[in-house]
C-alpha cells in the first residue's frame, strides 16, 4: 500500500537510469519529484555515482532538469579510476555535531589529489562542452540510420540504443550485437534488458568515437 510522507525521510533517485538501460526521465518528472519532496518535508537525493563529473555534459546530470537536490551522491569519474566517493549537500542537511559521523577510508590523500586534478583536467580541456557536442552528433548518427526501429536516448556520452525486434528475445538480440562489434574492434557493453551502452571516455577524440559508433550501425544495419 501507500506510505504516508510522515514515514519517508528521503527520496534516492538516478536522474538518469544507468543499469536499468540508460533512461532519461519524461519532461517534467524531476521537477515534479522535486515539487513533492519538497511539499512535504522529504529529502532528495539523486545518485549521481554514473551520471556525475562530465558524463551527460554538464557536472551533474540533474542540472539538465533545472532541479536542486537536498544530497548528491557520487563516485567513479570523481577521482579517474582511483578508489574515492563524496557525498555532496545543503549545509543544513550536512551540519553534522562532531562525531556523528566517520568512516573508515575517509580522505585518502592520494585519492583526494587524483579528483582535484580530475576537476582541473575537464575544466583546462573544455570535456564538458566535447562531451555534450560529441554526444549529440553521435545520437544524430543513431537517430537517423536506426531510429525508426529503435530507442536512441541519452545525455553527452551517455547514450543507449534499446534494441527492438519483435523477431528476437530482447537479451539474445543485445547480445549477438555486442559480440559482433567486438570482433569488428569496439567492445561495448550492455545495460538493463536490451539496450546498447555507449559510454566512452571524456577524453576520447571525436574520430575514433565516430569510428567505433560507425561500426555499432554497421551491425545493426545487418538485421534489416
Amino acid at each position: 500500500g501507500l506510505v504516508s510522507p510522515d514515514e519517508v525521510a528521503a527520496v534516492l533517485i538516478e536522474p538518469i537510469q544507468g543499469e536499468g538501460g540508460y533512461v532519461v526521465p519524461p519532461r517534467g518528472f524531476m521537477q515534479g519529484l522535486r515539487k513533492i519532496t519538497k511539499e512535504h518535508g522529504i529529502l532528495l537525493a539523486v545518485d549521481e555515482v554514473q551520471t556525475g563529473f562530465g558524463r551527460t555534459g554538464r557536472w551533474f546530470a540533474v542540472e539538465h532538469f533545472g532541479v536542486e537536490p537536498d544530497l548528491i551522491a557520487t563516485a567513479k569519474a570523481i577521482a579517474s579510476g582511483l578508489p574515492l566517493g563524496a557525498i555532496i549537500g545543503r549545509s543544513e542537511v550536512m551540519s553534522l555535531p562532531k562525531g556523528a559521523h566517520a568512516n573508515t577510508f575517509g580522505g585518502n590523500p592520494v585519492a583526494a589529489a587524483a579528483s582535484l586534478a580530475t576537476i582541473e583536467v575537464i575544466e583546462e580541456e573544455g570535456l564538458l562542452e566535447h562531451a555534450a557536442k560529441l554526444g549529440d552528433e553521435i545520437k544524430r548518427a543513431f537517430a537517423d540510420e536506426v531510429g525508426d526501429r529503435h530507442h536512441v536516448r541519452g545525455l553527452g556520452l551517455m547514450i543507449g540504443v534499446e534494441l527492438l525486434d519483435e523477431r528476437k528475445k530482447p537479451g539474445q538480440y543485445l547480445q549477438e550485437v555486442l559480440v559482433k562489434a567486438f570482433k569488428r574492434g569496439v567492445a561495448v557493453i550492455g545495460a538493463g534488458f536490451s539496450t546498447i551502452r555507449m559510454a566512452p571516455p571524456l577524453v576520447i577524440p571525436r574520430e575514433m568515437a565516430l569510428k567505433a559508433a560507425s561500426i555499432i550501425l554497421e551491425v545493426l544495419r545487418g538485421y534489416r
